[in-house]
């Protein structure tokens, strides 16, 4: 629902309410209230809580409808005690699945035609605008933009675009929300042969993203698929790599819902979203996939680049390659 105005906020211009009883309300300011009513909670059973968009909060809107007992909420909010809701939006509902294919099929096809597109001398910043104007376009959000180029690539696990010019080695490495749910994507460009030690990498990277979607199955704990990684990492010649970055975790509503974390706790659930990044040294592997029924769907599948099968155990996954111009 198109409840953001301001982009970077931490909440949005609406609060939903749902009471023990099973009553639901949004709450909202008067000069968003038409908006919402139209075109956001029409004939979705909600009713209206407005106050005045000059009003302090919800606070107190909030008591009058429940009274002295206690409120949880997502986040911090007046006298609530603050949970996390992650666990109710697992699993996935099937209108829910819908929608999460149709973004990811969006998202990387949007991805595809872009990094088909880059020339050496397009800058960092020119990338974020080419991705995320694309994306608006399509009605997406974007909502993580790491755009960069080169060194900086090897260097920084998390290359915010600082205007760089791309030469020969290029990442279009992004987040984008639609209806909520949001879909994780990198892909790589390289102009000449690939240098052997980043071809190395990439091989890694691969390698511990198999073994990551190999174990995301239901009842495994965070802590477990942290092991995977660490473990892989290990195997290729370099012990203790994820130390430096998060390996990725659980996605739906949220980028990550939760990462994989040693001695984490989080189950694996069916009918649930991944987003696992392995990266070493310039080489990474992120999609974003769905865990349903025993079986791995790769939401962001990208067949026009580069493709890379990885067999564990009798099941075949498919990470993208670095395209090579």
């Amino acid at each position: 629902m198109g409840r953001r105005v301001l982009l970077a906020s931490d909440t949005n211009i609406a609060a939903v309410l749902v009471t023990r009883e099973g009553h639901r309300y949004y709450l909202t300011t008067n000069n968003e209230a038409a908006r919402l009513a139209e075109e956001d909670f029409f004939e979705l059973g909600f009713q209206a809580l407005v106050v005045s968009w000059h009003a302090s909060g919800f606070e107190d809107t909030v008591r009058n409808v429940v009274g002295p007992g206690s409120c949880i909420a997502d986040h911090y909010y007046g006298d609530s005690r603050v949970v996390d809701l992650t666990p109710l939006r697992t699993p996935l509902l099937d209108a829910e699945i819908t929608r999460y294919r149709a973004l990811g099929e969006d998202v990387a096809e949007i991805v595809s035609s872009l990094l088909h597109k880059l020339k050496p001398g397009v800058t960092e910043h020119q990338m974020n605008a080419m991705v995320a104007s694309s994306l608006w376009a399509a009605g997406i959000e974007p909502s993580v933009l790491l755009m960069a180029v080169d060194e900086r690539i090897l260097k920084y696990k998390h290359a915010v675009g600082q205007g760089e010019t791309l030469h020969r080695f290029g990442m279009l490495n992004l987040c984008a929300r639609r209806h909520g749910m949001a879909i994780s994507i990198t892909r790589f460009v390289h102009f000449g042969p690939l240098p052997g030690q980043l071809a190395d990498a990439f091989y890694i990277a691969t390698t511990a993203n198999a073994a990551l979607l190999a174990m995301s199955r239901a009842g495994v704990t965070a802590g477990q698929l942290y092991d995977v990684a660490r473990a892989a990492y290990a195997e290729a010649g370099f012990p203790g790599e994820e130390e430096f970055h998060h390996q990725g975790g659980a996605a739906g509503y949220g980028e990550r819902d939760w990462v994989a974390t040693p001695g984490g706790s989080q189950v694996v659930v069916n009918a649930q979203g991944f987003a696992w990044n392995p990266s070493i040294r310039g080489g990474k592997v992120e999609d974003t996939v769905l865990l349903q029924d025993g079986r791995i769907e790769l939401l962001t599948a990208t067949p026009s680049l580069p493709q890379v099968r990885m067999t564990v155990g009798r099941q075949e996954y498919v990470s993208s390659g670095v395209l090579l111009r």
